[in-house]
């Protein structure tokens, strides 16, 4: 990404609602000191799954990952922020939209770190697709 794509993406405001908040630590850094990706799309599944959950009123398992970008560094110290939005509701898979964003230097700063789109799907009771109500 250019340098005037990550300052256009990190002055613009996140989109969708803020679904969790959770502190980068140093247990979760990579070899180079930022903070390990996978944290980063664990944590985008973790907020993705209960936006799922909350539209289709039941369990929801991943199904894809259509889309990822990593867009800046997350550094140890940062909260970062996961907001999401429903992209479209189908028969029995949900996709949700969303941007995790970094604040930094005691919350003052705040930058646009990662976006992506994932793909759910309605389980039943039985761990077997159902129907999402309408």
């Amino acid at each position: 990404m250019t340098p005037e794509a990550i300052t256009e993406a990190s002055t613009t405001e996140p989109h969708g609602a803020l679904t969790i908040r959770t502190l980068a630590m140093p247990a979760d850094t990579n070899p180079a000191g930022d903070i390990f990706g996978g944290w980063v799309l664990s944590q985008m599944d973790i907020a993705g799954s209960i936006c799922a959950v909350e539209r289709v009123q039941g369990r929801v398992a991943t199904v894809a990952v259509e889309a990822m970008t990593f867009i800046a560094p997350v550094k140890v110290g940062d909260v970062l922020c996961v907001y999401t939005s429903i992209e479209r509701v189908g028969n029995t898979s949900i996709t949700i939209a969303m941007e995790a964003w970094a604040r930094r230097n005691r919350l003052a700063d705040r930058v646009k770190v990662t976006e992506g789109r994932f793909v759910y799907v309605a389980l039943d009771e039985h761990g077997q697709k159902r129907i999402i109500p309408r």
